[in-house]
């Protein structure tokens, strides 16, 4: 009896301690910081998205609404075993970034795209995989894209980006999906 009482709570505290892993990035600032600082780097210096040279271009900056897009597509491939940009019942990340209240009405330009990744294990190895692919590193390029959210859940890994630009003048809004 001791020995199934030990086991379960090993198995207890394995589990709170995965799930505590698993979300470590809801709500955490130095997860948010470490993307940050990564990505705007390497938009600082520029780079190369395999032969193409990507010129520098524009910190980016958090966004609340782009996370919370990205924590539950991220959730949902998690839950459903699935690894697309698009959910299994249709959602596109239009429909996820507009549902999180990241829209275009007001604005000039509207532009929106996405990283995903799984099975890395930290913020390096992703980011070192996304780098590496040349559609992945022109998103982390792109001069329209001024705000991201980010979030991992159970190595899925999903960047959402956003940019808008306010109408200064009168005119067409023009949108723009990447």
């Amino acid at each position: 009896m001791k020995h199934l009482f030990f086991v379960a709570l090993v198995l207890s505290v394995a589990t709170s301690h995965v799930s505590a892993q698993s979300l470590k990035n809801l709500g955490n600032s130095e997860f948010k910081q470490q993307f940050l600082d990564r990505i705007n780097t390497l938009r600082q210096t520029g780079c190369n998205c395999g032969t193409t040279y990507m010129r520098p271009v524009g910190p980016l900056v958090w966004n609340e609404q782009l996370a919370q897009a990205a924590k539950e597509h991220t959730v949902d491939m998690a839950r459903y075993n699935y690894f697309s940009h698009d959910s299994p019942d249709g959602r596109s990340l239009k429909d996820r970034v507009m549902n999180a209240g990241y829209g275009y009405k007001g604005f000039q330009s509207f532009a929106i795209g996405e990283n995903i990744a799984q099975g890395q294990r930290s913020i390096d190895e992703v980011m070192d995989g996304w780098i590496k692919s040349v559609g992945h590193c022109k998103n982390l390029m792109n001069a329209d894209f001024k705000e991201i959210g980010i979030f991992e859940y159970k190595t899925y890994w999903v960047q959402d980006f956003g940019g808008r630009v306010p109408f200064k003048a009168r005119g067409n809004e023009r949108i723009i999906y990447q």
